[in-house]
Protein backbone atom coordinates (compact mmCIF):
# COMPACT_ATOMS: atom_id res chain seq x y z
CA UNK A 1 0.00 0.00 0.00
CA UNK A 2 1.60 3.04 -0.97
CA UNK A 3 0.90 6.86 0.25
CA UNK A 4 -2.07 7.29 -2.13
CA UNK A 5 -3.94 4.23 -1.41
CA UNK A 6 -3.82 4.54 2.61
CA UNK A 7 -5.42 8.42 2.01
CA UNK A 8 -8.07 6.96 -0.37
CA UNK A 9 -8.66 4.65 3.25
CA UNK A 10 -8.88 7.68 5.38
CA UNK A 11 -10.00 9.88 3.19
CA UNK A 12 -12.88 10.35 5.40
CA UNK A 13 -10.51 10.87 8.87
CA UNK A 14 -9.65 14.15 7.14
CA UNK A 15 -11.74 15.80 9.34
CA UNK A 16 -12.17 15.14 12.95
CA UNK A 17 -15.20 13.88 14.06
CA UNK A 18 -16.06 13.54 10.61
CA UNK A 19 -17.26 17.04 11.17
CA UNK A 20 -17.11 20.14 8.63
CA UNK A 21 -14.88 20.26 5.91
CA UNK A 22 -13.67 23.69 7.03
CA UNK A 23 -12.44 22.30 9.86
CA UNK A 24 -8.19 21.89 9.31
CA UNK A 25 -6.43 18.94 10.22
CA UNK A 26 -2.82 17.66 9.92
CA UNK A 27 -4.09 15.67 7.01
CA UNK A 28 -6.00 18.72 5.33
CA UNK A 29 -4.27 19.40 1.94
CA UNK A 30 -3.79 23.38 1.89
CA UNK A 31 -0.34 23.74 0.37
CA UNK A 32 0.40 24.42 -3.06
CA UNK A 33 3.99 22.60 -4.23
CA UNK A 34 5.80 26.67 -3.69
CA UNK A 35 4.96 26.53 -0.22
CA UNK A 36 5.58 22.71 0.19
CA UNK A 37 9.12 23.43 -0.98
CA UNK A 38 9.15 26.21 1.24
CA UNK A 39 8.66 25.03 4.18
CA UNK A 40 10.35 22.00 3.65
CA UNK A 41 13.74 23.15 3.00
CA UNK A 42 13.76 21.66 -0.40
CA UNK A 43 13.14 22.84 -3.69
CA UNK A 44 9.84 21.81 -5.79
CA UNK A 45 11.98 19.52 -7.99
CA UNK A 46 12.30 17.44 -5.17
CA UNK A 47 8.96 16.96 -4.21
CA UNK A 48 7.86 16.30 -7.94
CA UNK A 49 10.44 13.52 -7.82
CA UNK A 50 9.42 12.29 -4.17
CA UNK A 51 5.99 12.14 -5.36
CA UNK A 52 6.99 10.60 -8.18
CA UNK A 53 8.84 7.32 -6.02
CA UNK A 54 6.02 7.13 -3.50
CA UNK A 55 7.80 8.67 -0.77
CA UNK A 56 5.88 11.32 -0.31
CA UNK A 57 2.35 11.45 -2.53
CA UNK A 58 0.06 14.49 -1.88
CA UNK A 59 -3.57 14.69 -2.44
CA UNK A 60 -4.67 16.12 -5.81
CA UNK A 61 -7.25 18.98 -7.07
CA UNK A 62 -9.31 18.56 -9.54
CA UNK A 63 -6.59 20.06 -12.00
CA UNK A 64 -4.22 17.73 -10.63
CA UNK A 65 -2.41 20.09 -9.18
CA UNK A 66 -0.40 18.85 -5.94
CA UNK A 67 -1.70 20.25 -2.21
CA UNK A 68 0.44 19.08 0.52
CA UNK A 69 -0.37 18.94 4.12
CA UNK A 70 1.84 19.67 7.23
CA UNK A 71 1.68 15.76 7.57
CA UNK A 72 2.91 15.64 4.08
CA UNK A 73 5.34 18.19 5.29
CA UNK A 74 6.71 16.59 7.96
CA UNK A 75 7.17 13.68 5.85
CA UNK A 76 9.30 15.51 3.74
CA UNK A 77 11.62 16.65 6.03
CA UNK A 78 11.95 13.04 7.43
CA UNK A 79 12.75 12.03 4.18
CA UNK A 80 15.43 14.67 4.01
CA UNK A 81 17.32 14.26 7.33
CA UNK A 82 16.96 10.26 6.71
CA UNK A 83 18.89 11.04 3.38
CA UNK A 84 21.32 13.78 4.38
CA UNK A 85 22.11 12.92 8.16
CA UNK A 86 21.29 9.20 7.92
CA UNK A 87 22.85 8.35 4.30
CA UNK A 88 19.67 6.33 3.57
CA UNK A 89 19.41 5.98 0.16
CA UNK A 90 15.94 6.66 -1.50
CA UNK A 91 14.92 2.99 -1.74
CA UNK A 92 15.49 2.44 1.64
CA UNK A 93 14.18 5.16 3.15
CA UNK A 94 11.19 4.27 0.55
CA UNK A 95 10.97 0.83 2.47
CA UNK A 96 11.39 2.14 6.06
CA UNK A 97 8.18 4.64 5.47
CA UNK A 98 5.98 1.64 3.89
CA UNK A 99 7.26 -0.58 6.97
CA UNK A 100 6.28 2.04 9.52
CA UNK A 101 2.92 2.37 7.89
CA UNK A 102 2.58 -1.18 8.17
CA UNK A 103 3.59 -1.32 11.64
CA UNK A 104 1.05 1.43 12.24
CA UNK A 105 -1.81 -0.41 10.17
CA UNK A 106 -0.85 -3.40 12.51
CA UNK A 107 -0.95 -1.69 15.77
CA UNK A 108 -4.63 -0.03 14.59
CA UNK A 109 -5.88 -3.39 13.77
CA UNK A 110 -4.88 -5.01 16.85
CA UNK A 111 -6.82 -2.74 19.18
CA UNK A 112 -9.13 -3.29 17.00
CA UNK A 113 -9.25 -6.98 17.80
CA UNK A 114 -9.04 -5.96 21.19
CA UNK A 115 -11.65 -4.19 21.65
CA UNK A 116 -13.56 -8.01 19.86
CA UNK A 117 -11.72 -9.91 22.55
CA UNK A 118 -12.78 -7.94 25.44
CA UNK A 119 -16.18 -7.28 24.45
CA UNK A 120 -16.49 -11.45 23.65
CA UNK A 121 -15.63 -12.01 27.16
CA UNK A 122 -18.01 -9.29 28.72
CA UNK A 123 -20.42 -11.08 26.63
CA UNK A 124 -19.26 -14.53 27.51
CA UNK A 125 -19.53 -13.67 31.22
CA UNK A 126 -23.06 -12.42 31.26
CA UNK A 127 -24.13 -15.59 29.43
CA UNK A 128 -22.67 -17.44 32.17
CA UNK A 129 -24.26 -15.43 34.88
CA UNK A 130 -27.69 -15.76 32.94
CA UNK A 131 -27.05 -19.64 32.91
CA UNK A 132 -25.67 -19.61 36.78
CA UNK A 133 -29.16 -17.78 37.66
CA UNK A 134 -30.93 -20.26 36.12
CA UNK A 135 -30.05 -23.18 38.02
CA UNK A 136 -32.56 -24.97 40.10
CA UNK A 137 -32.50 -24.57 43.88
CA UNK A 138 -34.18 -27.21 44.67
CA UNK A 139 -31.30 -29.40 43.49
CA UNK A 140 -28.18 -30.98 45.28
CA UNK A 141 -24.83 -30.41 44.23
CA UNK A 142 -23.48 -33.93 43.88
CA UNK A 143 -20.07 -34.21 44.83
CA UNK A 144 -17.82 -37.03 43.91
CA UNK A 145 -16.89 -39.63 47.28
CA UNK A 146 -13.59 -40.20 47.80
CA UNK A 147 -12.79 -44.09 47.07
CA UNK A 148 -11.28 -46.02 49.85
CA UNK A 149 -9.20 -49.04 50.10
CA UNK A 150 -11.08 -50.22 53.24
CA UNK A 151 -12.54 -53.31 53.17
CA UNK A 152 -16.14 -53.79 55.09
CA UNK A 153 -17.70 -57.28 55.75
CA UNK A 154 -21.28 -57.07 55.38
CA UNK A 155 -23.25 -59.65 57.56
CA UNK A 156 -26.82 -60.36 56.89
CA UNK A 157 -28.46 -60.17 60.36
CA UNK A 158 -31.54 -62.11 61.74
CA UNK A 159 -34.83 -60.55 61.43
CA UNK A 160 -37.17 -60.78 64.21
Amino acid sequence: MDGRDARRNNAGSRFRGGGSPYELTDESPVYVISVAAQLSGLHPQTLRQYDRLGLVSPDRTAGRGRRYSARDIEQLREVQRLSQVEGINLAGIKRIIELENQVTALRSRVAELQQAVEGAAVAMRQREAQVHASYRRDLVRYEDVQQSSALVVWRPGRRD
